[in-house]
């Protein structure tokens, strides 16, 4: 039987919610979601929330009073702070706000940082006194939904949560697509649901230690593959359609800056990324081996039970 330890989700976004659901609902570990501001629809389920103000560590830290492990999707200085409290409190474990490619493959302070580099140095200097892991699952499957992925209110403030944002624009029948890396070859991704995150986040709780990064995968494919998938799922051809290799990016990038458009700068950021393998890993995935017994998801039927109504 695994050990009861209290358990602080850090943030109320779509994917901290998944999360916390899983471990109120599949485990019996405590939990507490730490938020901004008052939760009473998440306390009318029952779920413990504390009020925390990111500015003053005295109130981070009387949240953390007793917590074994915490779990980020907080960024910037708010999650700065929060690892210095969790460091004051001496809890356990961190796991900061990552949740997608490679944090060793992202540009040094680039545009899609958002403070989480600065985070994981702090967390390197604080190693002799709290263990942490990366959760590494590729791009999530909720880039490609209706309305896009910041209608589950994940990656608000990531810059390309919108519809369309992100490779492929499935109700417009457009895309932009990165199918080459630089020695021209096909370009691949892992892809993950933010559900089977929330489940293997939630599996690996009760391992005695984490490792420094933890992959996952829903689904590994060619960027090729990927955009065939939506084809024919969606029953009509791409249009409009850009195949682009890393130097044809880089061109589209200089533009976008010429043009000091930010917007179109962090789409194309994320394409160069994708082109540069940042979401690709080797499969069998960590926690996919670790847990036989989850089986996530295809992005296919993922895709056609989220497109089925539109037209």
């Amino acid at each position: 039987m695994s050990t009861v330890m209290r358990i602080a989700v850090a943030g109320t976004c779509g994917l901290a919610l998944i999360i916390a659901r899983e471990i109120h609902d599949s485990t019996s570990h405590q939990l507490i979601i730490l938020s901004r501001s008052p939760q009473p629809g998440l306390l009318a389920q029952g779920y413990q929330c504390q009020v925390v103000d990111y500015n003053d560590p005295s109130s981070i830290q009387h949240s953390l009073m007793g917590v074994d492990t915490v779990i980020s999707t907080v960024t910037g200085n708010a999650q700065l702070r929060l690892i210095e409290a969790a460091v004051a409190c001496r809890v356990r474990r961190f796991a900061p706000a990552e949740f997608e490619g490679q944090p060793g493959l992202r540009a040094q302070n680039g545009l899609l940082d958002r403070g989480r580099g600065a985070a994981l140095a702090l967390l390197q200097h604080y190693r002799g006194y709290i263990q942490s892991t990366v959760f590494v699952c590729g791009i999530l499957y909720e880039r490609f939904s209706v309305n896009g992925m910041i209608s589950h209110r994940i990656g608000v403030n990531s810059g390309y949560g919108n519809e369309g944002d992100y490779i492929a624009d499935p109700r417009n029948m457009t895309a932009m697509v990165p199918v080459y890396d630089s020695a021209q070859n096909l370009a691949n991704l892992c892809l993950t649901s933010a559900y089977d995150v929330g489940r293997f986040v939630v599996r690996s709780l009760d391992m005695p230690s984490w490792p420094q990064e933890m992959t996952m995968c829903g689904e590994r494919m060619s960027v090729n593959d990927l955009v065939g998938i939506i084809q024919t799922c969606r029953g009509r051809q791409f249009y409009n359609v850009q195949w682009q290799n890393p130097q044809g990016l880089q061109y589209e990038m200089t533009m976008a800056q010429m043009r000091s458009d930010v917007p179109e700068q962090k789409r194309l950021a994320a394409l160069i990324e994708t082109a540069e393998g940042r979401y690709d890993f080797v499969t069998p995935a960590y926690l996919n081996a670790a847990y036989p017994d989850v089986h996530p998801i295809r992005f296919r039927d993922w895709f056609q039970n989220n497109w089925v109504s539109v037209p």
